[in-house]
């Protein structure tokens, strides 16, 4: 990547690495997120038990996630381990790193409808978003959902904001989240299905005027299963939780009964 932290990294940090140097007892790694930064990886760390030969687990050029045992600023000497990362934290930084990668790819395509250098679009813009929201991606997520107006406290310029937001829309697909529910509806009128029919149907309606997007299904008498899909989790349960009661509502002021059970 092109963007690199200027700072060092924090002890228990878990960094991306680039094996550069194996010998018999020691690995020397660079901290890919770091310029000009190399860490060290005693035998001891790479792996748990008796290692017999420390290539069978790295070799030259290889990429893996270490956590920062210990950092002499003075030194800039840095011990690492590679032992110490679990299988879960280790694909939760790659992932980040991969997202990261993804993002400034977005940078620079938008560079090309600025006609500005990378270097420049990080200096007007890319450094101040990381600033605020710890990396690129996260900036990206929220102006999906939000818009541009996100970047309006950062002192960007329109311009920048503008094509950045018009990248970003194109070029990211927006997270989707799906929840559902059982819903109890009962009617014992002669047209009570009828009236089970027409409060879904508001149901609906209500969802369509709001931009909701909503699916019902049959599972069997007396329950119907609604599914809601949206961008944010928190965003579903609420649009669920509206719908739901709407539907309800108008059960029961027909002289019906429903029921809200969470989540099927």
């Amino acid at each position: 990547m092109f963007y690199k932290k200027t700072n060092l990294p924090n002890e228990s940090d878990l960094v991306i690495c680039t094996v550069k140097k194996v010998l018999p007892t020691s690995i020397f790694a660079s901290l890919d997120e770091y310029p000009n930064l190399e860490g060290m990886i005693h035998i001891s760390e790479v792996a748990p038990g008796r290692i017999r030969n420390i290539r069978d687990y790295v070799h030259e050029n290889k990429v893996i996630v270490c956590k920062v045992l210990k950092i002499d600023k003075e030194r800039h000497q840095i011990d690492l381990s590679l032992r110490r990362v679990n299988l879960s934290a280790r694909l939760k930084k790659e992932e980040e790193y991969k997202q990261e990668q993804k993002s400034e790819k977005i940078l620079e395509l938008a560079t090309k409808k600025l006609k500005i250098s990378l270097e420049e679009l990080y200096n007007k813009a890319g450094h101040k978003i990381i600033e605020e929201y710890g990396s690129l991606n996260s900036c990206f997520q929220d102006i999906l959902i939000n818009g541009e107006q996100v970047l309006d406290n950062l002192k960007i310029d329109k311009d920048i904001v503008k094509e950045l937001t018009n990248v970003i829309q194109e070029k990211i697909k927006p997270p989707e989240i799906k929840i559902s529910s059982i819903l109890v509806l009962k009617s014992t009128a002669e047209n009570g299905i009828d009236i089970i029919k027409d409060a879904m149907k508001k149901g609906e309606i209500f969802a369509k005027e709001k931009g909701y997007i909503l699916n019902f299904s049959y599972i069997s008498a007396p329950k119907y299963r609604l599914t809601i899909t949206s961008n944010e989790y928190k965003s579903a349960e609420q649009q669920m939780e509206q719908i739901a009661n709407l539907i309800i509502s108008n059960i029961k002021k027909e002289g019906g009964e429903g029921e809200f059970l969470r989540y099927g």
